[in-house]
């Protein structure tokens, strides 16, 4: 399908793999997407500024960057700022089509239902779009999908008329008159208020005078001597500011002086505040902010997980904002189509955006995709090549497929991918977003990119899938990997319940595929150098591992379904290493939880492990430390012998005249990779017996329960 990228201050159509279904949302194949002049054109300014007016806008990245280079290093660090950089981004947040599929959970919409879908990363420009169930609705007739693709900015207009709650009567001011506030004047209309609008742009001010205001103009002094005579000389009910000036605080300061007492400012348009006590405080001012399409905005159990907030206790949500505006478009009480200044087919995209900023300068543009049109099957593929198929040369590198190509595979599965490039060729990319799986199987050198598993599993020049997904799709996809005859490498965790390590055993028996996961920490040379002391040993080790893991707040992908918790989806590398070093099975757990806040327990214990030859091992994984200290710290009791590892920069060898380890961080992630393609290659045994991966998830399961209990 095709889909408009912003790729360093340009505007670019490319041929991406079509979105999967997913349960709770609906594919959609678009017929129409809307450009603004607001937000559109700011987006596609930033992509082509350079690093350093991003940094100066963006303080809070910086500091990253420099942990970045204390932890990676300049190499590293660089190679992945300017991934970033150069990486095409998805664009859009407001569109209109015909539902394809829904999924699992998807109720009141159907296959072939006209509906309307907002948010930014969903509703993009693209042929066919997945969206959350509570960010699409149904258009009512007589609405058009052309006029029903502004129902974003109809919420967001929709959202801030709400927050100043107008009476029937009240007059009411508008500071901006672009597409938000255009709708807003006509909203306020239909609610029975007097509306003056303000815009320096001369045509905008005019033109809100066609959609309903009752006068407009292009400055506050201009209109000041008009103010009292429109207001009975009492003020402004409400000032509903929709203009975008950030680091402009003038515009509170001005409404401010025109409201009247006890009235409201309402702040929908990104502007700086600059708020004095005084005005406010003697007409005893609220002063609101208006947050985007409504309630369930940016709440991930809303508008990811479907979860809808009760009518009765929240009357107006994003979604019921989504459908009263698309009902007063039916209605003909609010009006779109004059404020769109041209309809562009997709191909034409960068024209539609120069349109924006040339000549006459539209409030908006709309994208035709041709909805009607007889479409070929690439529009629907879930497989799109991205370059021809390198010659295999002699050594039979294992030729392999990414599945999932989030922030982790990105920064440090693919990258020592390449770096092993005489065991490995890159062949595909899978990810549940088509953009983000072209532009990753573009920049590592792969045959072709997909959204769909069974692209790879299917495909004879695969030899090996990396699964690195969402947690909970770890079982199922590495059982169907398996069942396909791959090699699996799979991240991190095994599974998140006994059902599916049941699951996944049983296909790697019956099937005896090539199988590891990511337990990359005893692959570290810190940790390789503390085994080669430890294999003389002829005591029990005590060995203590404190893991300064960081909060993560409770709404955190990490600690829901997807996750599985942070003992299960983390601290099963501590487990894994800890069986490493002793070298026997785990014979008991015990677990003890701290007495502090329920939305702490979770991810803060106290493990005790005893194993087979009487070694212990004490794990504390806590959220409640500080970020000043190190991550990990490991401590070996043996023999006389005292080894620590401080997070894997180096190892300090206490009791002994031997040799310990000092570098540069290294958790072991590529030596990983690197045993397990040799193992394929050398079809030797795998780098990590399976019933220890086994046995390690099994007992993060007990770790789990007890924090559960």
């Amino acid at each position: 399908m095709k889909q408009v990228f912003l790729r360093k201050g340009k505007v670019e159509v490319d041929q991406v793999p079509r979105p999967l279904i997913e349960p709770r949302y609906v594919l959609v194949e678009v017929a129409y997407s809307l450009i603004s002049s607001g937000t559109e054109l700011a987006a596609l300014r930033s992509s082509g500024q350079s690093l350093a007016k991003k940094a100066v806008d963006n303080p809070d990245k910086v500091l990253r960057v420099l942990k970045g280079l204390q932890e990676k290093g300049i190499r590293k660090t660089v190679a992945q700022i300017r991934e970033k950089v150069e990486a095409a981004g998805a664009v859009g947040y407001s569109c209109a089509g015909v539902v394809a599929q829904v999924g699992e959970g998807v109720t009141a919409i159907s296959p072939g239902d006209c509906v309307a879908c907002a948010g930014a990363g969903w509703a993009n420009h693209a042929e066919m779009v997945l969206v959350p169930r509570n960010l699409i609705c149904r258009v009512p007739s007589p609405c058009t999908l052309a006029d029903a693709a502004s129902v974003t900015l109809g919420a967001i207009a929709m959202q801030g008329v709400r927050r100043a709650g107008p009476k029937l009567g009240e007059s009411v001011l508008v500071l901006g008159l672009g597409l938000i506030g255009q709708l807003t004047i006509q909203l306020l209309r239909a609610s029975g208020c007097r509306t003056m609008g303000i815009d320096p742009d001369a045509p905008r001010a005019k033109l809100a005078t066609t959609m309903g205001a009752d006068c407009t103009f292009t400055g506050l002094e201009e209109a000041r001597r008009e103010v009292d005579a429109f207001t009975a000389g009492k003020g402004f009910d409400a000032v509903i500011i929709a203009a975008s000036a950030p680091g402009n605080d003038a515009l509170v300061r001005q409404a401010a002086d025109v409201t009247c007492k006890k009235g409201k400012i309402v702040i929908v348009g990104d502007v700086g505040l600059g708020l004095e006590r005084a005005p406010l405080y003697e007409k005893e001012l609220d002063v609101l902010m208006s947050t985007s399409y409504g309630p369930g905005r940016y709440d991930p159990a809303y508008e990811e997980r479907g979860q809808d907030y009760p009518h009765a206790y929240v009357r107006w949500t994003e979604n019921r904002n989504m459908q009263a505006y698309l009902q007063l478009l039916a209605d003909r009480k609010v009006v779109f189509s004059p404020l769109v200044g041209a309809t562009y087919v997709v191909e034409d995209a960068a024209q539609a955006y120069a349109a924006l900023g040339g000549p006459g300068k539209p409030l908006a543009v709309l994208l035709d995709y041709r909805l009607e049109d007889q479409h070929p099957q690439s529009r629907y593929a879930t497989k799109v090549a991205v370059s021809s198929s390198a010659p295999i040369d002699e050594k039979r590198r294992v030729r392999v497929a990414v599945v999932g190509a989030g922030e982790f595979a990105r920064s440090v599965l693919l990258p020592n991918l390449r770096e092993l490039r005489s065991l490995y060729e890159v062949g595909a990319i899978v990810s549940s977003t088509g953009g983000n799986a072209k532009e990753t199987a573009r920049r590592y050198g792969a045959r072709y990119c997909s959204t769909n598993l069974n692209d790879v599993l299917e495909d004879d020049q695969i030899d090996m899938v990396v699964i690195s997904t969402p947690h909970h799709l770890h079982a199922p996809m590495a059982a169907e990997a398996a069942r396909a005859g791959k090699a699996i490498f799979l991240e991190k965790p095994m599974a998140l319940n006994s059902e599916e390590l049941d699951a996944v055993a049983r296909a790697l028996d019956e099937t005896q595929a090539p199988f590891t996961v990511g337990f990359n920490r005893r692959f570290a040379p810190a940790s390789r150098r503390a085994k080669e002391l430890l294999l003389e040993r002829r005591a029990p080790a005590m060995i203590l591992y404190r893991v300064n893991a960081g909060h993560l707040p409770a709404e955190h992908w990490i600690h829901g379904h997807e996750g599985g918790g942070r003992i299960i989806g983390e601290a099963c590398h501590m487990l894994d290493l800890l069986r490493y070093f002793i070298g026997y099975p785990v014979e008991s757990v015990t677990t003890t939880f701290p007495s502090i806040p329920a939305e702490h327990i979770r991810d803060n214990v106290v493990a005790t492990l005893t194993y087979a030859d009487g070694s212990v091992a004490t794990l504390v994984y806590t959220s409640i430390g500080s970020p000043k200290a190190t991550k990990e710290w490991i401590e070996i009791h043996c023999g006389g012998l005292i080894l620590s590892i401080d997070d894997f920069k180096s190892l300090s060898v206490f009791g002994s005249s031997a040799k310990g380890w000092r570098g540069k961080q290294d958790k072991g992630h590529s030596a990983g990779l690197r045993a397990f393609g040799t193992a394929l290659q050398e079809k030797g045994p795998m780098p990590i017996p399976l019933d220890e991966l086994i046995e390690t998830t099994q007992t993060s399961f007990i770790i789990q329960q007890g924090s559960n209990a």
